[in-house]
């Protein structure tokens, strides 16, 4: 607990029992070095002087006293004086004084001494406190004193129930008196001294210790006072705000109403500043901000804030850390720095130097480089001189030979040096933490791209051959998320990857575990995209002739612009991967894993199946049962699955899912068709039955595009059929083209595209297709097709009337149509006379108005 704070009291009792012209003198002692003497005068008033004291003893220091079960922070200041105890326990006789003074009949002035005298007298120490609440009512006349317009009284009374309020047992009895309300009304006034709001805070920091006692100042109009102080003039008053918000985060069921109220900016500005800033103001908004982290939604907005998570792994791991002595510095892409001179620091202060001044130089250099070149050097300095982790983390864990399960939260530039540092590192569980940091900090471009010129993909791909799973899986997972960028996953690529990745997909089940399989195949499928020479076209320009493809790639930097980055020389063929170990794998995601594994196994085999030569293994590993797998799943296979389930919107994820797996499979089925190998080996008409499926399935529309190609594919194998009447073409014309007319007419902003639409959808309707007329109008098209009648272009307008037309044909239609509003808007036809009007009487006559 909290230091006593012994103060000496001169009191002559005898005094008080003579006659009004004996005067009564006590002083108390304060860090300003000035006393106060009281007199009094014949009218019965106490009259107080405040003298200079000579040779002052007193000095302040700050101490912390923690709560009984260890959890905040306690903010007490403790004077000290050269006093005897004797002389203090003299004093004690005289507290029933000064509480009775308090007294709501009793003179301001004299209240105000009063409570200034107690409150000096309480910080010798608990007993002092315990002294002076053996008499009931005190708590509630210190509080009644914050109501006072003077600055002075307000002071003393705060801190009367800063020093009750530092002891767990008078903790409840300030909170439940009333405590928080009265310091909210005191610290909403306009104008404060910053005494006062120092003292008004900490009373609120020692109240934040109890976790009850948090969700009511959390709950209360306290939160935009805390985050305003945060800003204030006087460091104390920063600080006391701080803590408060340090010990209010503790509570996980704060953590919402604090984000809504903004504290997140407010405390990510105190880390991120550059000027000189109080360690405690510091410590206490990293604490606020550590907790709030521990929520992945509120992850995410401190680092995009600037700040990142950085595992604090102890003094003892940078010991491994062995950078060269007397290197000179170059820039990411390799560029040499040209020396300015002959003997550079052993602790690399001239790299740091450098680092720090790179601006200065006449180099044309991009933002992202300079920031990497300052955050890199300025790390490798601490580590070389051992100071690394010295603010962040504590004595005991520099100490500590292990490494620390603790976080601390660094700027991004200097975070990410300090990530690709650790992973320089021996100790796995360093590495582990770093790369797993990193994967949850790769959450933006700027963010990976960072990561990228930092140089933290080739320490990453060294790491894949780890005898550590748990490092591996860390760090296939920072690879996978690094490599949503395309720019940064073609630097993965060239920085060859996928063979080590390939390498561990060999392994036996017992060397490799499931989820660090999962983990591989993500990655092949991101490197391994079928679509990425297609992307690399749209995202290049327009080809001037030359062979680009896949080799190049646009990626945007921190400012804005964009940089080409070079792919590796030889592009990856898919004849490297084919290994039968390789293949049978992911034969067996796709009969076994889940939906979005099947997906990626699927798209991987795609790619491998571009290379002609790789048919022949493909179809050795038994790929039509793979395929068979994927399209017998039970959403596929059930009809109606999901439409009248408990869950509606799990079943929507899983058709989601489903369609997507099958969509894969359907690109893969569609690529192999091409080869007469695989169709001589493929039994066509069980495929078709599980297509045609697919296609009547519930599964997303935009799922069923490669579908449909597909089964039309493998239906022209026995020869070309142009005839409507034939069972696929009849399918693929009802359940897919069918919904992708109508949404094209519902969706689309261009009048083009929906006269298309609509022209295509009256021809087929035209033409007499069977149940063509249901599926439009169980479609849900008749309130679309109204809408063309007003919006749409003259031709569309025309075919609109006709579908309707033949809608109106079915009495079960009627209803629908009136109900979408045609009556009017045909009536409005026909009186203007339009080309059109006579189809629109047409349908007019037809319907029951």
């Amino acid at each position: 607990m909290s230091s006593t704070f012994p103060i000496h009291f001169n009191f002559k009792p005898s005094s008080f029992l003579q006659q009004h012209s004996h005067v009564v003198v006590f002083s108390v002692k304060k860090s300003m070095n000035t006393a106060f003497n009281a007199t009094r005068n014949p009218h019965g008033r106490y009259c107080y002087r405040r003298d200079t004291v000579r040779n002052p003893v007193l000095c302040s220091v700050s101490t912390r006293a923690c709560s009984d079960d260890g959890e905040g922070e306690v903010f007490v200041t403790q004077e000290e004086a050269s006093t005897s105890s004797r002389s203090s326990r003299s004093n004690d006789g005289y507290v029933a004084l000064f509480v009775r003074m308090l007294g709501l009949d009793n003179d301001p002035r004299d209240r105000e001494q009063a409570v200034v005298a107690l409150w000096k007298y309480s910080l010798g120490g608990k007993q002092y406190v315990d002294n002076i609440m053996k008499f009931r009512g005190t708590i509630n006349l210190t509080l009644n004193l914050l109501k006072s317009e003077s600055d002075s009284t307000c002071e003393a009374a705060a801190g009367l129930l800063r020093m009750v309020s530092s002891f767990n047992v008078y903790r409840d009895t300030v909170g439940e008196t009333g405590a928080i309300e009265e310091i909210t009304g005191l610290l909403r006034r306009y104008s404060l001294s910053p005494d006062v709001k120092e003292q008004s805070l900490c009373i609120l920091w020692n109240l934040s210790v109890d976790e009850k006692l948090r969700a009511r100042i959390a709950n209360s109009e306290l939160l935009p006072i805390l985050i305003k102080f945060l800003e204030d003039d006087n460091v104390k008053v920063r600080e006391s705000a701080g803590g408060v918000l340090a010990n209010l985060a503790l509570s996980q069921s704060n953590h919402k109403i604090m984000v809504e109220a903004g504290v997140i900016p407010n405390l990510a500005k105190i880390l991120n500043t550059e000027v000189v800033e109080s360690k405690v103001v510091r410590k206490e908004a990293r604490n606020a901000l550590l907790e709030l982290t521990k929520d992945e939604y509120n992850r995410i907005l401190v680092m995009e804030e600037g700040l990142v998570l950085v595992p604090l792994v102890g003094a003892a791991a940078y010991k491994s850390f062995r950078p060269a002595l007397y290197s000179w510095p170059s820039l990411p892409d390799g560029t040499k720095i040209e020396q300015g001179s002959k003997g550079p620091s052993r602790y690399g202060a001239s790299e740091l130097l450098l680092g720090l001044n790179i601006r200065d130089r006449n180099l044309d250099l991009e933002e992202a480089k300079m920031n990497v070149v300052v955050g890199r050097t300025r790390q490798q300095f601490l580590a070389r001189i051992g100071a690394i982790e010295m603010e962040d983390g504590n004595k005991s864990n520099s100490e500590e030979g292990t490494s620390s399960q603790g976080f601390t939260l660094l700027p991004w530039m200097d975070a990410i040096a300090r990530l690709v540092l650790i992973l320089e590192l021996e100790d796995e569980l360093a590495i582990t933490r770093a790369a797993q940091s990193i994967a949850d900090a790769s959450f933006n471009e700027h963010m990976r791209f960072s990561f990228m010129q930092a140089g933290a993909i080739k320490h990453l791909i060294r790491l894949i051959n780890h005898p550590s799973d748990a490092v591996r899986s860390a760090v296939i997972l920072a690879l996978y998320r690094l490599s949503i960028s395309d720019g940064v996953c073609l630097k993965i690529e060239a920085e060859g990857v996928l063979y080590p990745l390939v390498y561990l997909l060999k392994q036996s089940e017992s060397a490799t575990s499931q989820g660090l399989i999962e983990m591989i195949v993500n990655m092949l499928s991101r490197i391994l995209d079928p679509n990425k020479e297609m992307k690399s076209k749209f995202y290049d320009g327009p080809l001037n002739g030359s062979k680009k493809g896949m080799n190049t790639t646009a990626i945007p930097t921190s400012d804005g612009n964009e940089t080409i980055a070079q792919e590796s020389s030889s592009s990856t063929d898919g004849r490297e991967l084919v290994e039968p170990t390789v293949l049978n794998r992911l034969v067996d995601i796709l009969k076994k894993s889940d939906l979005d594994l099947q997906r990626k196994a699927a798209s991987i085999l795609e790619f491998i199946a571009a290379s002609e030569p790789c048919v022949e293994q493909i179809i050795s590993a038994d790929i039509e049962s793979g395929l068979e797998a994927v399209f017998q799943q039970k959403p596929l296979t059930e009809k109606g699955y999901g439409i009248d389930d408990e869950k509606p919107e799990l079943q929507s994820l899983e058709l989601e899912e489903a369609g997507q797996a099958v969509s894969a499979a359907s690109r893969l089925l569609a690529k192999l068709l091409d080869y007469d190998l695989f169709r001589q080996s493929i039994n066509s008409l069980h495929f078709t039955k599980l297509l045609r499926a697919a296609l009547m399935s519930s599964i997303p529309l935009h799922n069923k595009d490669w579908v449909a190609a597909c089964l039309v594919k493998l239906s022209s194998l026995s020869g070309p059929n142009l005839d409507l009447e034939n069972p696929v073409n009849i399918e693929v014309t009802l359940y897919e083209t069918i919904p992708r007319l109508i949404e094209q007419i519902k969706s689309s902003f261009s009048p083009e595209v929906q006269e298309a639409a609509v022209l295509e959808l009256n021809r087929i309707i035209s033409e007499g297709l069977v149940d063509s007329t249901q599926a439009v109008a169980a479609e849900g098209a008749i309130f679309p097709l109204v809408k063309v009648l007003e919006t749409g272009t003259e031709r569309a307008v025309e075919a609109s009337l006709t579908i309707l037309y033949n809608l109106s044909m079915n009495s079960e239609n009627h209803a629908a149509i009136i109900a979408a509003g045609a009556v009017p808007v045909l009536r409005r036809i026909v009186l203007s006379e339009r080309s059109s009007w006579m189809r629109a009487l047409r349908l007019l006559r037809t319907l029951p108005t």
